[in-house]
């Protein structure tokens, strides 16, 4: 990058000035990896200071029975085939009690499209869930699940928001974003729910008083400028409601685990290759710097490893997720022996390790306990990126 514009680019930043769509292309085809983490770690920090953030959380997955074929997906079975499921209700409620006994703040609750499931299925699983769990928080359904729930219901995604957070609903999901951009978006995505109705569905629950996080799934068949312009239409939604509260890129898997069923289900691997962590960290790097009026960025932990994670922490990213378990979506992220648990133990020394504050939240980001940071008597103590 040109010396000039390297200095531009700073210049905005520390202003606090809002960098434009050919900024963040700019961005991406830097090669000063360090520069770009310093400068996101800055803003960071500005935002959220030596603190990462992370919660006590679990994933539960009601059925993976879909009619929906995503190129990148390897989660989805159809009817009939050997390993699909779909759980009954006193099942699920039976699974997430036996999760409880570690003090769980979160329930994440996302389900494949299913096609012969009624509606009432899914105001009574929450409903039931919330009964069971009273001090957990139900993390439920992508804009992908409510728009199919209009489909089967008749309803209006207004009326069907307004019956789950009767229900006992507390946030959706940020799933379904994936790429925005049709261009990409028609390769990727076998369902009808595109960012006209994921935006709409997304303001909706924001107007109904809800605070959702919003995702990117990158590093398949995408470009760095389908991924700004990911961001910059999620950043004008934000600046329209205020109601994202986290954004989270994914990092596109392979199927590594799945397949072992002789199905490769993914049709994007056979010509793509995953992201790398440097790849990764540019990704976290340039998004923090675009999306300004977003509070927090994540690295979910499972999708990226564990070291990555960490070092996402010092390229803008202020959440670590939680401790997952039997998280089905994607699993062992780099192929290299990723866990599907981390408890708050790990989580803290982690955290630590990387130099910074632990603090643990609720689902609305509520602080509920304030950890201690890294030994300073240590000499070996690590310590964030000096801003």
């Amino acid at each position: 990058m040109d010396v000039g514009l390297k200095r531009e680019l700073e210049d905005k930043v520390r202003a606090g000035e809002r960098l434009t769509r050919e900024d963040g292309i700019a961005l991406y085809e830097s090669d000063d990896l360090a520069w770009l983490g310093g400068l996101a770690h800055e803003v960071r920090t500005r935002k959220n200071g030596d603190v990462v953030h992370f919660n006590v959380n679990r994933h539960l997955n009601m059925t993976n029975v879909c009619t929906a074929s995503c190129a990148y997906c390897s989660f989805q079975r159809k009817p009939g085939e050997k390993d699909a499921y779909t759980m009954r209700i006193e099942e699920a409620v039976r699974l997430a009690k036996a999760m409880e006994n570690e003090n769980l703040t979160e329930l994440h609750i996302v389900n494949g499209l299913h096609p012969n499931l009624p509606w009432r299925y899914y105001p009574r699983s929450l409903s039931e869930l919330k009964k069971a769990l009273p001090n957990v928080s139900l993390k439920a359904f992508t804009a992908t699940e409510i728009h199919h729930f209009e489909t089967i219901s008749g309803l209006s995604a207004s009326e069907i928001l307004d019956e789950l957070i009767d229900a006992g609903l507390e946030s959706l999901t940020g799933g379904g974003a994936e790429i925005f951009d049709w261009e990409v978006r028609q390769h990727i995505v076998d369902h009808r729910t595109h960012w006209e109705d994921w935006s709409r569905i997304h303001r909706l629950a924001h107007e109904k008083g809800l605070k959702t996080p919003c995702t990117m799934l990158y590093g398949h068949i995408e470009q760095p400028r389908h991924r700004v312009d990911h961001v910059l239409r999620l950043r004008e939604l934000q600046d329209e409601t205020g109601g994202f509260q986290v954004f989270i890129p994914l990092r596109y898997q392979h199927d590594f685990v799945d397949m072992k069923d002789g199905k490769v289900r993914n049709r994007l691997q056979a010509r793509t290759q995953m992201a790398t962590g440097a790849e990764a960290l540019k990704t976290f790097a340039v998004s923090r710097l675009l999306f300004d009026n977003v509070p927090h960025v994540k690295v979910f932990w499972v999708m990226h490893g564990v070291q990555t994670a960490q070092l996402a922490l010092q390229h803008g990213a202020d959440d670590m997720d939680g401790s997952v378990v039997e998280y089905k979506i994607t699993h062992d992220a780099d192929n290299y022996g990723t866990p599907n648990k981390l408890t708050r133990e790990d989580l803290l020394d982690l955290i630590r390790d990387a130099g910074f504050r632990p603090v643990e939240r609720n689902t609305r980001y509520e602080i509920i306990r304030e950890y201690d940071g890294p030994d300073p008597e240590r000499r070996e103590s690590p310590q964030p990126m000096r801003v």
